[in-house]
């Protein structure tokens, strides 16, 4: 139980959330992402994968190789 390894996701903003809906945006800042190209290593959760779906057109997700 101790070794097992967190599931991560690489999360980066790609586009600018300005024009784009409020709820959009305050998703974008729940993501912990600020500027364009910020990048955030999340928890892999379904609330996470949530807010990536719904701003799935300003964020691109990254694997980790």
């Amino acid at each position: 139980m101790a070794n097992e390894k967190i599931q991560t996701v690489r999360v980066r903003l790609v586009k600018s959330p300005n024009g784009c809906q409020g709820r959009h945006r305050l998703s974008v800042k729940a993501l912990g992402l600020r500027k364009l190209n910020d990048v955030r290593v999340l928890k892999d959760s379904p609330s996470v994968r949530g807010l990536i779906n719904q701003v799935s057109y300003l964020v691109r997700v990254e694997t980790d190789a």
